[in-house]
């Protein structure tokens, strides 16, 4: 029986697909093997691989001025080959510091190039995002980075900052997919698939042409953007699985009525459990109001000694994954895309039953 899987990453995945690559697994469209026996360079492959992007590109309304790479290393590779293509050692780089996976990614940049933290939400233990007139950015960066939804804590921006012609880098592994964005505001976009693509072991990259071409000496191949979108993102062999898996996502979304409606229904099942969380009196979401995320929905109980009750009797009941990440405790459900409304509901229903016995 599957369960309602709140994990994360890796999260869990629209069971339309999944059936689907069980009835392929062996034989993938007649050709006797696996999808991921086929080679890369084949031609079913390539066709494969250029329908994902083409996909892609509708679902996100792709301007034809962006590149669009399906590489490895995730997200994390990336904390390193975006200053290794967009920056030189004596550049200066900005970046929003919203918590976990904004500290990651300003540690590696400081590793090859001079970093301006533009804001810093520690004051707030990194449960709000920073107004437009907070930060504090450098005149003629070569970037800013921001990470527009910060899994680990739930925090989300409620707008896009305004860089005044300065590329904006987003680490969008949490928020891809989830409603229409404008990718023309961004220079760049990069998201690990492992929550609203497909499978772990792939990463998204989506970047400005006139951005590429410009690596240091020494980048490796892998992670030169203009090597890599020279050769179609083969110039090694890719996660050919992977990719093929997220081109089934991407027409699992365009039949849900793309990201328009995919958006809606997101904003609905992020209203209906915060609306129960803050009406209970019993749990508590620590992200002030504006700034909290559609994805990732961390919560106290008001006894935290029943925790591990709470999460014995959650999985249980099929409500799977909720403990919230080892560096903060507590719970955290995570509601991407193929999550139902249906799983919503029932976690609400077992809280309303949970607080009922142990309030």
């Amino acid at each position: 029986m599957r369960v309602f899987n709140f994990a994360a990453g890796p999260a869990t995945l629209p069971s339309e697909v999944l059936q689907q690559v069980r009835d392929e697994l062996l034989d993938w469209r007649g050709s006797g093997m696996s999808v991921m026996e086929v080679s890369h360079r084949s031609k079913a492959f390539i066709g494969v691989a250029q329908e994902a992007e083409s996909l892609l590109r509708e679902l996100l309304n792709v301007p034809s001025s962006y590149k669009v790479l399906f590489l490895q290393g995730g997200a994390t590779g990336q904390f390193s080959a975006i200053p290794l293509n967009l920056t030189t050692p004596e550049s200066t780089v900005d970046y929003i510091n919203t918590g976990t996976w904004s500290k990651k990614a300003i540690g590696e940049a400081k590793r090859l190039t001079k970093v301006n933290v533009a804001a810093d939400e520690a004051a707030s233990n990194y449960s709000t995002a920073p107004g437009q007139g907070a930060l504090k950015l450098t005149k003629g960066a070569a970037y800013v980075h921001y990470t527009p939804n910060e899994t680990i804590g739930g925090v989300e921006f409620p707008y896009v900052p305004e860089t005044n012609g300065v590329p904006l880098v987003a680490d969008m592994s949490s928020t891809i997919l989830s409603r229409p964005i404008d990718v023309s505001k961004f220079g760049l976009i990069y998201a690990g698939a492992q929550k609203n693509i497909g499978p772990s072991g792939l990463v998204v990259v989506i970047v400005r042409e006139d951005l590429i071409g410009k690596a240091r000496p020494g980048t490796p191949a892998v992670w030169d953007y203009k090597a890599m979108a020279d050769e179609g993102s083969m110039l090694n062999t890719p996660a050919t699985f992977g990719w093929y898996f997220a081109g089934l996502v991407f027409k699992w979304l365009k039949a849900q009525g793309g990201l328009q409606a995919i958006g809606e229904r997101n904003r609905a099942k992020a209203d209906a459990l915060y609306g129960y969380i803050d009406a209970s009196g019993f749990y508590r979401n620590p992200v002030s109001k504006e700034a909290r995320s559609w994805m990732n929905v961390p919560f106290t109980l008001a006894k935290p000694d029943l925790d591990k009750t709470f999460l014995s009797e959650a999985n249980a009941a099929g409500l799977t994954n909720l403990e919230g990440h080892r560096s903060v405790g507590g719970m955290r459900a995570s509601i991407y895309n193929a999550m139902p409304l249906e799983g919503v509901q029932a976690l609400v229903a077992f809280m309303k039953d949970f607080q009922r016995r142990h309030g």
